[in-house]
């Protein structure tokens, strides 16, 4: 079984974000990136499956620019197989990438798509689910358990007050969450190894996928500074700030 992983370069999830002056976005230039957290849980879930004779070959994906090759190399040093770049200059929504995904996944019918919940510059949530959709696949979101039985992916998922388990006919979309596992250190000779082993490239144009985005983002801003609390003397000094001030009641 094949296995494909996709993978987004982010900034570091140990920067501090900072918006541009102008408003148009988030400062990345100068900024340290690395691979979506979220994706390398992804990665490394991958890799034991393959340890554990599920899988014959992993192949990472990225959707973005040039220097996302940094972040396959990465994947490809943890364990991957070889690596494909959608080279994307512009930035991309959800939808858009999920259609690219859809394309690479039809050239090279996986068993079993993995990829973060979510990535951690938008934290939108949804290319996952997108490519279920598109593909007509089933989905197993939010994953802190994973096992292949009887060519079936049983799924336990982090749900609200507790968790819940699906049994997935395959091929299959996974989503990570964090408690999935906790990817591996990449040692020095690893990433030597790494630098060998294939990258291709797929435009959108051979894909057959139109990247222009039909969402145009009118504004970046920081969240609003929260101000100090204050005390009060009495309950009815409460209720009034309450009323007037915070107007919760």
């Amino acid at each position: 079984m094949k296995i494909l992983v996709a993978v987004k370069r982010v900034i570091d999830y140990n920067v501090r974000v900072r918006v541009k002056s102008d408003g148009s976005g988030v400062e990345t230039s100068g900024v340290k990136m690395s691979m979506n957290p979220f994706d390398e849980i992804a990665v490394e879930e991958a890799i034991r499956l393959k340890e554990k004779g599920f899988a014959t070959e992993i192949v990472v994906v990225s959707i973005g620019p040039e220097a996302s090759q940094e972040v396959m190399r990465t994947a490809m040093a943890m364990g991957a197989d070889r690596g494909i770049l959608v080279p994307v200059d512009a930035e991309i929504n959800s939808l858009i990438a999920a259609k690219l995904l859809k394309a690479v996944v039809e050239k090279e019918q996986p068993g079993l798509v993995i990829m973060g919940k979510q990535a951690i510059d938008d934290d939108a949530n949804q290319t996952g689910q997108m490519l279920a959709g598109l593909l007509g696949w089933g989905q197993g979101t939010f994953a802190s358990k994973l096992e292949i039985t009887d060519g079936h992916a049983n799924v336990t998922r982090e749900v609200d007050g507790g968790l819940m388990t699906v049994k997935l006919a395959m091929p299959a979309i996974v989503t990570t969450d964090l408690r999935l596992n906790e990817p591996r250190y990449v040692a020095l000779p690893n990433i030597m190894k790494a630098r060998s082993k294939p990258l291709a490239k797929m435009t959108p144009a051979e894909l057959g996928v139109d990247t222009a985005s039909k969402v145009t983002r009118l504004k970046t801003e920081e969240p609003k500074k929260r101000t100090g609390g204050g005390k009060v003397k009495t309950v009815e000094e409460l209720v009034t700030k309450l009323k007037t001030e915070a107007k919760v009641i």
